[in-house]
């Protein structure tokens, strides 16, 4: 398991980083990706490419911690309608301009500026084809376009 060793500290970081931008809470995307690395700790004989496999499982946990958030607020609140996004805590234009996005934006966006993956890398993270990237990225864009106009 030396490799998965290699795997680990060459991935840690960014797969962080990817479940921090979706969540935009610290302590769930640790969560999510110390889960994420044991199931590949025990799936490391059948995974032929831990990068890609992480960025589509660590996008999919994310994504479905976000939606039981939302219920849960949704029950929390009750009467009162769902907060779609959380607020920016630290009040930054392009914070709060990320979190107008939805998660799937948010994850195409990372995934495409910051990890420099190429459209068709995401579409397997995303599980989608790349004309769904390619238009992802682009409501993203107009959408953090708009928001960052507006301040």
């Amino acid at each position: 398991m030396d490799d998965f060793g290699a795997a680990y500290r060459a991935h840690y970081d960014g797969m962080i980083r990817l479940a921090y931008v979706i969540t935009d809470s610290m302590a769930a995307a640790e969560d999510i990706v110390q889960e994420a690395f044991v199931e590949l700790y025990r799936r490391w004989a059948t995974v032929r490419d831990p990068e890609n496999w992480l960025h589509t499982v660590v996008v999919n946990r994310s994504r479905s911690w976000w939606r039981r958030l939302v219920v849960a607020r949704r029950h929390v609140a009750r009467g009162s309608p769902a907060e779609s996004a959380p607020s920016a805590e630290d009040g930054t234009a392009v914070r709060q301009a990320l979190l107008a996005l939805s998660s799937r934006q948010r994850a195409a966006v990372f995934l495409r500026f910051y990890l420099d993956l190429p459209e068709l890398a995401i579409a397997e993270a995303l599980g989608c084809r790349p004309g769904t990237v390619k238009s992802l990225l682009h409501r993203a864009l107009a959408t953090l376009r708009e928001h960052l106009d507006e301040n």
